[in-house]
């Protein structure tokens, strides 16, 4: 073939797609719907919380309890411990995994109204509900909460550590000692504390799952100090993983984006609460319901048994 032929081919080209380009654009359709049901969209209610957070209190209630899955078993007469379990993503993976069958042991810092909803949803599922209230970042609270759990139920199978504390900080020279103390010593402490206390306890087949984030994936501006944790964690999972292979307990982590719970607008300035989510290319959050299922499948011997070490990001198509 020629040059001159071939420089007009790639005249065609460049001509069809400059027709291509001029052709009108079609509107975007809004935020994608690809579940077993129709998910909120932005824009949300303009609204603030006090930290750490009320699920009751928001004008919009997060979607959880998922009435279209059904258990079949696939984590019958086990024993799992949620920390942050009261509401967001820690509820839903509560009401799941009972569903599946297990007996579960939540932990939360301050909600009585949302963990004992929680409690209440866990039960209708036919399955027990052990409440505890306490601070992640007390090493010894971490340790008699473990010993709770397993006296209470007999065993421990399944340690899923979730309980985050997030609050943005535009520029560094903002970000205060006390802030940075206390989202490092909640996040990777807490999670820290939690598995070293719960591994004594653990058989092989049991597993660990620890909430990561997107921001540990691609960082985030405004949340400095919370996207270190959460690289951390998954640092943190990768490398016990790696250790705990010889135990037969697998560990890994999920890593979602952004999710409808009372972390963003205990978080966030009304403004932004109501466009959250809207980045993503599915143009909005998550509901906890779509984000649980998830942590069935990395707890379940049936499903991921050869499964450690991995972080599981759930991004809404980043």
């Amino acid at each position: 073939m020629s040059t001159k032929s071939t420089a007009a081919k790639q005249r065609d080209v460049q001509s069809q797609v400059e027709r291509a380009d001029a052709k009108p654009k079609t509107k975007p359709s809004g935020a994608m719907q690809a579940g077993a049901r129709m998910y909120p969209e932005p824009p949300f209610p303009k609204m603030h919380q006090d930290k750490p957070g009320s699920e009751a209190d928001l004008p919009l209630a997060p979607m959880y309890d998922a009435p279209f899955y059904e258990g079949s078993g696939k984590l019958e007469d086990k024993v799992a411990l949620i920390t942050g379990g009261d509401s967001g993503i820690g509820r839903s993976v509560a009401i799941f995994f009972a569903r599946e069958g297990a007996d579960v042991a939540i932990v939360h810092l301050d909600e009585d109204e949302d963990a004992a909803e929680t409690k209440a949803a866990v039960e209708k599922e036919g399955r027990k509900c052990l409440i505890i209230k306490g601070d992640v970042k007390d090493a010894e609270f971490c340790r008699d909460a473990v010993a709770k759990a397993a006296k209470q139920f007999s065993r421990l199978d399944i340690l899923v550590n979730n309980a985050a504390f997030q609050v943005h900080t535009a520029d560094i020279e903002d970000l205060t000692d006390e802030h940075f103390d206390e989202t490092l010593k909640t996040n990777l402490y807490g999670y820290f504390y939690m598995a070293k206390a719960a591994i004594p306890h653990l058989a092989s087949g049991s597993a660990i799952i620890n909430t990561g984030s997107v921001t540990g994936l691609e960082g985030s501006k405004e949340l400095l100090d919370y996207s270190m944790t959460k690289g951390g964690i998954h640092a943190f999972t990768k490398a016990l993983s790696s250790q705990l292979v010889p135990k037969g307990i697998r560990v890994n982590a999920v890593a979602p984006g952004p999710v409808w719970t009372p972390l963003n607008p205990s978080d966030k300035q009304a403004e932004d609460v109501s466009k959250f989510g809207s980045q993503t290319s599915m143009k909005r959050a998550a509901q906890p319901e779509e984000i649980a299922p998830a942590y069935v499948f990395l707890a379940s011997p049936q499903m991921s048994s050869y499964i450690t070490g991995e972080i599981l990001p759930i991004v809404g198509g980043y």
